[in-house]
């Protein structure tokens, strides 16, 4: 069994926060080593890793967030993913279309309105080397410019975004009609994971491991985008699962 478990990071990097739960799910000890935009690319290139998460222990190294999970449920006895055919294939359906619809967009939608200074030091900063937070104002500027080009930031950017999600909603929501407890039937799994950490951006759950600010502090129209996501099946469906499932 592997041992030493690093996990590298952004704070409030909604992929990290997946494989953070993970973690914390299973009870596995790990060490945190959080990073801000730009530092975490140093942190993470020598293994390998282009982004955040990835996870180092002392056998080997997983450079994505849903390969950690898939690298958790192969080493512990309690299974992330479901061994049923028929769950399988709703599961990896779900799967890709939170990784690749949903958090792309609720990353797109945040930073559409929260790429100051003010409102991104607290939730770039938890954590990281003492150093990194004194260089935050140096490096800003730039970081700023790379955010709006790299994840394409645009006066509509945030409208677009929300409209993904919401379609993305639509989707739990109807899953969720039929009285399943969770996403796959009675049992919490990956799947489950994966939606609320990925929709946390736009649900902003007290339970979070970066804790969002009181949202009267957010700008007025993020602050209704997100309380119409809270009010639909989905959001709810979201908000239950901080409440009930994420352990620290």
């Amino acid at each position: 069994m592997p041992t030493n478990f690093r996990l590298i990071t952004i704070p409030v990097s909604h992929y990290s926060e997946k494989a953070r739960w993970a973690l914390d799910y299973l009870k596995v000890p790990f060490q945190e080593l959080a990073h801000m935009p730009p530092f975490h690319r140093g942190a993470t290139k020598k293994y390998g890793g282009t982004s955040v998460p990835v996870l180092v222990t002392d056998t080997g190294v997983a450079t994505d967030s849903t390969d950690i999970l898939r690298y958790l449920d192969r080493l512990y006895p309690e299974k992330l993913y479901p061994t049923e055919p028929d769950l399988q294939l709703l599961s990896m359906d779900l799967e890709n279309l939170f990784n690749r619809t949903l958090g792309v967009h609720t990353r797109r939608w945040g930073y559409s309105y929260i790429l100051t200074p003010k409102l991104l030091y607290p939730r770039w900063t938890l954590g990281v080397p003492f150093w990194e937070k004194l260089l935050f104002p140096v490096i800003f500027p730039k970081v700023e410019s790379i955010v709006r080009e790299s994840y394409d930031i645009t006066e509509t950017s945030a409208a677009e975004s929300y409209q993904e999600i919401k379609c993305v909603f639509d989707r739990v929501s109807q899953t969720l009609a039929d009285g399943r407890k969770y996403l796959l039937g009675d049992r919490f799994s990956a799947i489950d994971i994966t939606f609320a950490a990925l929709a946390a951006p736009i649900l902003q759950p007290p339970e979070h491991h970066t804790p969002p600010p009181p949202l009267e502090l957010l700008p007025d129209r993020m602050q209704i985008d997100i309380r119409n996501c809270r009010a639909t099946p989905a959001g709810e469906f979201g908000l239950r699962l901080y409440r009930d499932n994420r352990y620290y």
